[in-house]
C-alpha cells in the first residue's frame, strides 16, 4: 500500500511544531471531556434548568466522539492528514465558540455535538500524522510526548472548570479554546506535513451506519425516559433496535471483505475479554467524574471551585498508583489483579453512598484518593491487557475499536448515572432537587454494584497471563 507524503523530508523544526500541534490538540480534546463537570450547576442556573438534568451536555460530546472515531482514519487517508487535522481544529473551535453563546440547554447540546465532531478527529488524525512523518525509531518517543498533555487534560479539567466559573463565568470554559484553536489552524496550515493514501479502500458505510444507529439508539433508550419524557414502549423499541443493529453488524462484518472492525479481533482472548471488561467497568468510571462534582455542589453546598479542588486527590492518587501496576501484574497475573481491583473500585464507588454533610474533610479526601488510586490501577491494567496481543496486523483496527468503546462507555456511564439520579429523585420519599442526598446515595450504590459485577468478565482470563504490553500506545493508557 503506497502512502503519498510531502515532496521533501520535513525539517527538525517542522517536526517539533507538528508534535506540539498534535499534543495541544489532544490536550484540548481530553480537557473538554471533563472541564464541564464542575460547571454544570452554574450552567443550569444560567440556562434556567435543573442541575440534575444537565447530563446531556456531557453525553452529547462523548457520544459524538464515539460516533466519529471509526471514520477519522479513513478521512485522513482520503483527504490528507493536514487538511483533516486543520478542519478538526476549526470545527472544534467553532463548536466551542457556539457553546459559549448558547442560550438554552438544547442549543448547548447541539453545539457540544459540533464540538465533538472536531474533537473526535484530533487524536486519531494527529497520531496518524506522527506515524507517517517520523522514522520508526523515533515513533514511540514522539507518541509519548504527544500523550502527556492528553493525560494532564482530564486531571486538571474539573479544577480549571471550577476556577473559571469562580473568576468569570461558565462561558469561559469554552472561550479559552478559541485563541488556541485559531493559532492551531494557522500553524497547521503553515507547518504540518501532509500525507494521504491514494489506495484508500472504499469506506464501509453500511457497517458504519449500523454501528452508529446502535450506539445512538441505546443511549436514547437509557436517557430518553428522564431527559425527553420518552414513553416506556418507545424505550423498549429503541433497545430492540440497538440490539438488532449490533447483531446485523456482526452478520455484515462476516461477509464484508474490509469491514470497519473485523470480527477476527475477537479471536484474540486478551483483546475480547479486555474490550468487554472496559465497556462495562468504565460505565462506573465514566459516571464518577459527573456524579462527584454534582454531589459536592448540589447536596453538600460546595462552590464550583471548591468542588474542582476536591478532585485533585483523585488525580494525584491516580498518577501515583500507576507506578505499581506493572510489578503487581507481573507478580499476580492479570486475572487476579483485575478481578480483585474491579471489586475494590466498585466498593470505592459504593462508599460514596455513606457521604454525609457532617463527614470530616480529611475522611472525604482519603475517600477520594482511595477511589483515584484503585481506578487508575484499573484503567492501566485493563488497557494493557486489551492491547498486549494485538500485534502489528490488528493494531490499527483494534486501537480504533478500543477508542470507540472507551468513549461509548463514558457516554453510557453519564447516561446511566443521570437516569438513576432522576429515577431516585422521583421514587424516594422526601427527596427533592434541594435535598437530593438520598438520591445520590442510591445512585452511587447502583454504580458500585454495576462496576463490581463486571469483575466476572475478567474472571474468564487464563491465570498465567502476566506480562504487561511492552509497546502499546501511551495515549490509550488513560
Amino acid at each position: 500500500m503506497s502512502i503519498a507524503h510531502t515532496a521533501s523530508a520535513p525539517s527538525p523544526k517542522t517536526l517539533t511544531i507538528m508534535l506540539w500541534l498534535v499534543a495541544i490538540g489532544f490536550f484540548m480534546q481530553t480537557l473538554d471531556a471533563t472541564i464541564v463537570n464542575t460547571a454544570l450547576p452554574a450552567m443550569a442556573a444560567s440556562l434556567g434548568e435543573l442541575p440534575l438534568r444537565m447530563q446531556s451536555v456531557v453525553i452529547a460530546y462523548s457520544l459524538t466522539m464515539a460516533v466519529m472515531i471509526p471514520v477519522s482514519g479513513w478521512l485522513a487517508d482520503r483527504f490528507g492528514t493536514r487538511r483533516v487535522f486543520m478542519s478538526a481544529i476549526f470545527v472544534f473551535t467553532a463548536g466551542s465558540l457556539l457553546c459559549a453563546n448558547a442560550h438554552t440547554l438544547n442549543q448547548l447540546v447541539v453545539f457540544r455535538v459540533v464540538q465533538g465532531f472536531g474533537g473526535a478527529m484530533l487524536l486519531p488524525v494527529g497520531r496518524l500524522a506522527v506515524l507517517r512523518t517520523f522514522p520508526a525509531e523515533r515513533y514511540l518517543p514522539a507518541l509519548s510526548f504527544v500523550a502527556i498533555p492528553g493525560l494532564i487534560g482530564p486531571l486538571i479539567g474539573p479544577t480549571l472548570g471550577g476556577w473559571l466559573v469562580k473568576i468569570a463565568s461558565w462561558h469561559w470554559i469554552f472561550l479559552i479554546n478559541v485563541p488556541v484553536g485559531i493559532a492551531g489552524c494557522i500553524a497547521t496550515a503553515i507547518s504540518m506535513p501532509d500525507s494521504r493514501n491514494p489506495d484508500t479502500a472504499k469506506f464501509d458505510l453500511k457497517g458504519y451506519l449500523l454501528l452508529i444507529v446502535g450506539m445512538v439508539a441505546i443511549s436514547f433508550a437509557l436517557d430518553g425516559r428522564t431527559e425527553f419524557g420518552i414513553q416506556h414502549a418507545t424505550v423498549l423499541v429503541l433497545l430492540i433496535l440497538s440490539l438488532a443493529c449490533f447483531v446485523a453488524y456482526g452478520l455484515h462484518a462476516v461477509r464484508e471483505p474490509q469491514p470497519i472492525f473485523s470480527l477476527d479481533l475477537f479471536k484474540i482472548h486478551t483483546f475480547s475479554v479486555g474490550l468487554l471488561g472496559n465497556l462495562f467497568a468504565r460505565i462506573g468510571s465514566g459516571a464518577m467524574p459527573y456524579l462527584i462534582p454534582l454531589l459536592l455542589q448540589v447536596s453538600l453546598g460546595y462552590s464550583a471551585f471548591e468542588a474542582g479542588l476536591m478532585m485533585l486527590p483523585v488525580a494525584a492518587a491516580g498518577m501515583s498508583s500507576k507506578r505499581i501496576v506493572t510489578s503487581i501484574i507481573t507478580k499476580y497475573g492479570y486475572r487476579r489483579v483485575l478481578v480483585t481491583n474491579t471489586v475494590l473500585v466498585g466498593l470505592a464507588m459504593a462508599s460514596f453512598s455513606l457521604t454525609s454533610v457532617n463527614q470530616p474533610l480529611w475522611l472525604r479526601l482519603v475517600q477520594l484518593a482511595l477511589f483515584g488510586g484503585v481506578n487508575s490501577v484499573q484503567f492501566t491494567a485493563m488497557n494493557t491487557l486489551t492491547l498486549k496481543d494485538l500485534g502489528t496486523g490488528g493494531a490499527s483496527s483494534g486501537n480504533s475499536l478500543f477508542s470507540l468503546v472507551q468513549m461509548l462507555s463514558m457516554s453510557l456511564g453519564v447516561t446511566i448515572a443521570g437516569a438513576l439520579l432522576a429515577t431516585f429523585t422521583g421514587l424516594l420519599p422526601r427527596v427533592t432537587q434541594a435535598s437530593s442526598l438520598p438520591a445520590f446515595h442510591a445512585t452511587f450504590l447502583c454504580v458500585g454494584i454495576i462496576t463490581a459485577g463486571s469483575a466476572w468478565i475478567f474472571a474468564q482470563l487464563a491465570p498465567e497471563i502476566r506480562t504487561p504490553a511492552k509497546k502499546t500506545d501511551p495515549s490509550e493508557r488513560t
